[in-house]
This record gives C-alpha cells, sequence and structure tokens, in this order.
C-alpha cells in the first residue's frame, strides 16, 4: 500500500466517523448514515490497497 493511498483511506474513515458523530449528536440521521457510508468507503478502499500489497508479493 502506497502511503498517499492509506493516508487517503484513513483521512476518508475519520471524515466519516466525525460526520457520524455529528450527526448523532445533533439527531440528523442523514448525517449519520454519511458518516457509516464515508467510513464504509475508506475501509474499501484500505482493503484494495491491502489486497495489491498481497498480489505484490
Amino acid at each position: 500500500m502506497t502511503d498517499h493511498e492509506k493516508t487517503d483511506a484513513k483521512v476518508e474513515q475519520a471524515k466519516g466517523k466525525v460526520k457520524e458523530t455529528a450527526g448523532r449528536a445533533v439527531g440528523n440521521e442523514r448525517l449519520t448514515a454519511e458518516g457509516r457510508a464515508e467510513q464504509a468507503k475508506g475501509d474499501v478502499r484500505q482493503a484494495k490497497e491491502k489486497a495489491k500489497d498481497a498480489f505484490k508479493r
């Protein structure tokens, strides 16, 4: 996994967590759902990069 792609995945996960937490704090279900979706997107990106690394070996 390249450092840039790894960082992008982590940033996306962190942004999603912040959105989810903010959505829960203010009772905004849409924002909470967006946060969960963004976290999942970051998880998928990270998994993809890990799979690419595994096949490089």
